[in-house]
């Protein structure tokens, strides 16, 4: 038997092994990441436990057979650090709703990042006062006019609102939670009273201008985007079909952007600085991350090219996958509620899968005899989709078909494009005679890009069901699949097979209406939704307060058919039916005549029936349901008013229930 054969069994020279090596920071990362999960699951209703089989699955392979000593070491550092990362994460909650409360405040802060879309301003605030009294976090705001910048001093006076903490799986409130926005406002008008000392926000506010005063709108946007990773401002559509084809990154500053601009600057000064060269090209990358905020991708970068750099310095061996855990350890210890950001777990996603599965994969190409640079291509693309394929599911409600072939083009293409971009607007702003020639090569660059993207169409995506449990058995299956782990090949199979199976069953299960009538509700604060479906129809009850792009998030996560009908159950019936209308529904139901403007597909009746269930009003507001001998009452925005078996509720969170033989299950 060879070496490697006996190492895949787990035997070198008759002495057991170790499943996996002992990697001290992995198995830190693994008890951040574990504190954090169990608190938000507990405290915010965020997550499923199954969601932790990934993390006790890795554990256990960390353990070598009889390892006493390991066993221990390995307890001690997950204990630490799971409790590192829940005690991190409560202190963040508590700070999050720490501040003043809702009220008039006359507030001052500093421009963050700003997009100018339809005449209005969308600013994110850091720095706050609050009546002159310094106040911690930031703030969203929403302006009129189009003439805000980065790094802006503005003051203003308006009604500030507290934003809330993530619960019940709010995906919204969760991203603001992650970039610590405890407020938003939208001040009827403001004052610039002066700009910010930081260099480098006055270097991203004089980018913007450069870029728009010499490049078209859209391509000036399109460049601001890739420079800063703020592509708010940029054309919706066209950003939506990037979306749907699987290169949204690319408009991020992300992990790519960083390493691509540390491997330039290392690259042309390895020769006169050699192991030297690493310094510069830190100090610029760290410069850059400070120009866009410190995203969390691109501090991952940054500290993995550190790292990359300092076993260069040192002359010692890189390891990809302990790089990863310490720039992990670091991010949760400095800032736990980065956990809630779906940029944080697709960035340290990705890199997870490429770190896991490219070893595998690119053996198995240069058997197959593919050349070494697309070979590299293709195995980065699929390893990093095997992790991030439920995270992105679970995130956007769809899944890009498109997206592995369209990054096999992207992410080749982009130092082409990047690179020269960053030299040419950076030398723009130095020398601003010549910033029209200057950018004339990235404009044309991207003007190719706008153009492809305006004319194809990419939307072909996975939607209309969710994981549920399967995220957590799916992450799991990634642990014994990778090349990491030591087991025997029957072994490996079979656990594989057994996570595959349950995989399967846990999505057959989320998404299957067998019999009865099923319950989903999604609350946020842009609005209420709840598909009520049997086996044969789906309907769909909303609020006033439901927008068209919240609609359509919640009906990608939960069903992908046509509904047969969608009811408002609100008393702002004139808006919530102007958003039905743009929903694929067959018919949309109010309880009394309302001005709509729609010439037909509007029912006006207090009682309606689709198939087996029926419908009435009891106001404007509320409604119930009768099916199988069980009534449900929805009064989104009021109590509990009906005897009815089962009440939703703005604060029904996320809720799935299964009405069968007159017995309302929870699921």
């Amino acid at each position: 038997m060879s070496e490697d054969s006996r190492q895949s069994c787990g035997h070198v020279r008759g002495k057991a092994q170790p499943r996996m090596n002992f990697r001290p920071f992995l198995v830190a990362a693994l008890g951040l990441l574990g504190g954090i999960f169990l608190y938000a699951h507990f405290a915010f209703g965020a997550g499923r436990l199954i969601g932790a089989a990934a993390i006790v699955l890795a554990l256990f392979l960390l353990l070598p057979p009889f390892g006493v000593r390991r066993t221990l070491l390995v307890a001690v550092i997950f204990a630490a650090f799971a409790l590192a990362g829940a005690g991190g994460v409560h202190l963040a909650a508590v700070r999050f709703q720490s501040g003043p409360a809702e009220g008039e405040y006359a507030v001052t802060g500093t421009v963050e990042s700003a997009a100018v879309r339809g005449g209005y301003v969308h600013a994110t605030l850091a720095r706050l006062s609050f009546d002159g009294e310094r106040a911690g976090g930031k703030m969203e705001v929403t302006l009129y006019g189009e003439d805000v910048r980065t790094g802006d001093v503005l003051a203003f006076s308006a009604y500030v609102e507290r934003n809330a903490l993530p619960e019940n799986g709010d995906s919204y409130a969760a991203s603001d939670f992650a970039a610590g926005v405890r407020y938003s406002a939208s001040p009827a008008d403001f004052e610039r009273t002066g700009r910010t000392g930081n260099v480098f926000l006055l270097v991203n506010g004089a980018l913007y201008d450069s870029l728009h005063t010499h490049l078209e709108k859209d391509t000036a946007e399109i460049a601001y985007a890739l420079l800063t990773g703020n592509s708010r401002g940029m054309d919706a559509g066209f950003l939506e079909e990037t979306r749907t084809g699987g290169i949204a990154h690319v408009f991020a500053v992300s992990g790519l952007h960083i390493g691509m601009l540390y491997g330039a600057v290392f690259f042309l000064l390895r020769r006169p600085l050699r192991r030297w060269a690493a310094v510069p090209a830190l100090l610029l990358a760290a410069g850059y991350c400070a120009m866009c905020a410190f995203t969390v991708s691109s501090v991952r970068s940054l500290l993995m090219c550190a790292f990359a750099g300092r076993m260069r310095f040192f002359g010692k061996k890189y390891d990809h996958l302990s790089s990863l855990s310490l720039a992990a350890v670091i991010c949760l210890l400095l800032s736990p509620e980065q956990y809630f950001s779906i940029g944080f777990r697709l960035s340290y996603g990705a890199v997870a899968g490429i770190a896991l599965f490219s070893g595998p994969l690119s053996r198995g190409l240069q058997r197959l005899k593919v050349p070494s640079a697309p070979a590299a291509v293709v195995v980065s693309g699929i390893s990093a989709q095997i992790v991030t394929f439920p995270l992105m599911l679970d995130a956007f409600g769809y899944f890009s078909v498109w997206g592995t072939l369209l990054n096999l083009i992207v992410i080749p293409a982009l130092p082409v494009l990047f690179l020269p971009l960053v030299v040419c607007a950076f030398l723009s702003l130095i020398l601003p005679f010549w910033a029209g020639a200057l950018l004339l090569l990235p404009e044309g660059l991207l003007s190719a890009m706008l153009f492809l993207f305006s004319s194809a169409d990419f939307s072909a995506v996975l939607a209309g069901f969710s994981l549920g449990a399967g995220t957590g058995v799916w992450l799991a299956l990634n642990v014994p699949l990778c090349g990491r782990v030591r087991l025997r090949p029957a072994l490996r199979a079979a656990s594989c097979g057994a996570l595959c199976l349950l995989f399967a069953l846990s999505v057959f299960l989320e998404n299957g209406t067998f019999s009865g009538c099923r319950v989903d509700v999604s609350s946020a604060d842009r609005g209420t939704c709840a598909l009520v479906r049997t086996r044969e129809h789906a309907v769909l009850l909303i609020d006033g307060d439901a927008s068209l792009s919240f609609c359509e998030d919640f009906l990608n996560r939960t069903y992908g058919g046509n509904l047969d009908a969608v009811a408002v159950v609100s008393e702002d019936a004139v808006r919530a039916v102007n958003t039905a209308a743009f929903l694929p529904a067959d018919v949309i139901c109010t309880p009394w005549p309302v001005e709509t403007g729609l010439g037909s597909g509007v029912v006006f009746a207090e009682t309606f029936r689709v198939g087996e269930m029926t419908f009435h009003f009891e106001d404007t507001d509320r409604l119930t349901l009768s099916v199988q001998g069980c009534v449900a009452e929805f009064a989104f925005g009021k109590e509990e008013a009906l005897s009815a078996d089962l009440f939703v509720g703005t604060a029904s969170g996320r809720l799935k229930y299964l009405l069968k033989d007159g017995i309302i299950k929870a699921l």
